[in-house]
């Protein structure tokens, strides 16, 4: 059969079913094929937190929405064109967040009156006229996938189990997607079950020979490559980039790199990519708790390592207190926080950027650390490089605040050269550097007010730690009220002076008056709604803060330069009200704490109707 094939620039493909339904390894399959063809890439996976919600329930549905295009794209989209709905309750739960006219591709195997109940169908959407506005295609997809592996020797379940396969092979004819790379990857998968193997390769091809031979499906989609920068690329985790930045940060720094984590989603990721590089020098430890993961972290700094600690809100709250001892032991200690919705246990698989003010402020005393944020998956190593250099040369903590969104969502990532990654190396002391043989491990350097770092067992070289107040230059413990002022002042001096890139301003007609200003995961949305409006001849300006301890020197006059500053937020206005106090700003804030990101659509509306009140 003839079948036409249209050119599209781009698409948006949501996988949805139940978590057992292997969505996200379906879209993860189909995002892997499609960085094989040279498209430009953004993924949402979503998921419950619940291990396994109960079958057939809207709690229990799991989607995984790719977004692929023939030029740069800054969101994983905002509506699907295509739903694949595994049962009801995936159709019912993504329903609302379909264009009219899109293509819903239904298993109606699992449309049954049991089914349909769980949802509260009272008849079938399929018999109805409640999908008259959308492009229904109905496919037996469990019937299909458990008749095309009859003669296969494994059990029905798990023939039903391989729909997946089925499903992810009738889309990767429809998108004109190459498929080697899926069967590599289930033949690695099930390499110690080769009847899995055969019958899952078997599931994609029928999928694929199904789009190729029925009358439903009359069109086939090409998206072309996108314009790129020459060189290599790889598709890559937010998750999977901090841990590579990681590891590139021991390498540049010379120094082992000490893992110390105990697993929380949606962090323990970087703990599994973590361990698998030990040939880079990196140790991993899963500890019995958040506390002594972070206090085995900064006992490796002490010993001269690159000292880490990976966790999530709930885990930053308990390592507060070690995160103050390394602000008065004055050694090097990276925190990553890949934020959750919360407080407490709240939404662990969902995301939020309500840890701010934590790292920022969450420490007794006066603790001050530097604080960085991360744009986009990709821009995770280079984020990881950058708290690395800080902690390193100024001595200090250093909170990375990833979140969920960039965390677990992917793009194309370029691979860098390594010879033009920053030097991270560092000078350990060597000798006493006071008068008479004395060694002053408070003596600080006069551009960074960086104390020596010395490795314990440096003959010559011993001198106190602990929590205790020191006195400047000895390190003795000290209670006199001018020393402690003065230390207090230098460590805070010691974060505030350090030199951070100044922001740079999206503003292409140089003309506008209303400016966005955001942090980490809003990248994206701010972006793509920015461009919308510029293409509709309304003129807007965007800024982005990586460093917001200490922020940008220039970003005070940068704020003051617009009449009115918008800042778009998964919180309730944390970085606004940083903002509003520091530089006496009236910001406008944007918050939402849905557990999702932002649309790049609900935030163009809203600066559009900024920029009409200007």
């Amino acid at each position: 059969m003839s079948k036409q094939i249209r050119q599209l620039d781009r698409v948006v493909i949501r996988f949805a079913g139940d978590s057992g339904d292997g969505m996200q390894l379906t879209g993860d399959r189909f995002t892997s094929e499609t960085a094989q063809l040279g498209n430009d890439i953004s993924t949402l996976p979503n998921f419950p937190a619940e291990i396994r919600a109960p079958a057939g329930t809207l709690p229990g549905v799991s989607s995984f929405q790719v977004h692929f295009a023939d030029y740069d794209i800054l969101t994983p989209g905002d509506s699907p064109n295509v739903l694949v709905a595994m049962n009801p309750a995936a159709l019912k739960a993504n329903l609302v967040d379909l264009p009219r006219g899109a293509d819903i591709i239904v298993n109606t195997d699992e449309f049954t009156k049991r089914n349909l109940a769980k949802v509260g169908y009272a008849t079938s959407p399929l018999d109805d006229d409640s999908l008259d506005g959308y492009a229904v295609h109905p496919v037996a997809l469990t019937s299909m996938t458990v008749g095309a592996l009859a003669e296969h020797a494994i059990s029905k379940k798990d023939a039903e189990r391989a729909k997946n396969m089925f499903a992810l092979g009738l889309l990767s004819w429809m998108y004109s997607r190459p498929y080697e790379s899926t069967i590599r990857f289930l033949e690695r998968k099930f390499a110690k079950r080769p009847e899995l193997v055969a019958a899952n390769i078997a599931a994609f091809r029928a999928g694929w020979n199904f789009g190729e031979t029925t009358e439903d499906f009359a069109v086939r989609y090409e998206v072309k490559p996108a314009k790129m920068q020459p060189g290599t690329y790889r598709n890559i985790t937010g998750n999977a980039a901090l841990s590579l930045g990681l590891v590139a940060a021991g390498v540049r720094s010379g120094l082992p790199v000490f893992l110390g984590a105990y697993p929380i989603t949606p962090a323990s990721d970087i703990l599994h990519e973590l361990s698998k590089h030990k040939r880079f020098g990196v140790t991993t430890m899963q500890a019995e708790d958040e506390i002594a993961a972070v206090g085995a972290a900064l006992g490796a700094s002490y010993g001269g390592a690159l000292g880490i600690t990976t966790t999530s809100g709930p885990g930053v709250a308990l390592k507060g207190e070690t995160i103050s001892l390394a602000v008065a032991l004055e050694l090097p200690l990276v925190i990553v926080d890949v934020q959750r919705a919360g407080p407490s246990t709240g939404m662990p698989t969902k995301t939020e950027q309500a840890d701010l003010n934590m790292a920022l402020f969450g420490r007794h005393g006066e603790a001050p650390v530097a604080v960085v944020a991360p744009k986009s998956p990709a821009d995770c190593f280079h984020a990881a490089l950058e708290a690395a250099r800080i902690a390193l040369t100024y001595r200090t903590p250093v909170i990375l605040l990833s979140d969920n969104y960039v965390a677990n969502g992917s793009e194309p990532w370029l691979l860098p050269d390594v010879d033009s990654l920053p030097d991270l190396r560092v000078e350990f002391a060597t000798e006493p550097n006071g008068d008479n043989g004395a060694f002053l491990p408070y003596l600080r350097d006069p551009v960074t007010l960086a104390r020596p770092w010395a490795i314990p067992g440096t003959p010559g070289l011993e001198h106190r730690i602990g929590g205790l107040e020191k006195a400047d230059k000895t390190g003795d413990i000290s209670y006199d009220p001018a020393n402690h002022d003065f230390m207090v002042r230098t460590r805070a001096a010691r974060i505030e002076t350090i030199p951070v890139p100044d922001v740079e301003v999206e503003d292409p007609d140089g003309d506008a008056r209303v400016l966005v200003l955001g942090w980490g995961s809003t990248y994206g949305p701010i972006g793509a709604a920015c461009r919308a409006l510029r293409q509709r001849g309304l003129s807007i300006a965007q800024a982005h803060l990586r460093h917001l301890a200490p922020m940008p020197a220039n970003l005070g006059q940068v704020l003051r330069s617009y009449d009115r500053v918008v800042i778009p937020e998964m919180n309730l206005g944390q970085l606004a009200h940083v903002i509003r106090a520091t530089y006496l700003v009236d910001a406008i804030g944007y918050n939402q704490v849905r557990g999702l990101p932002f649309t790049a659509a609900e935030l163009e509306t809203t600066l559009e109707e900024v920029l009409k009140n200007v």
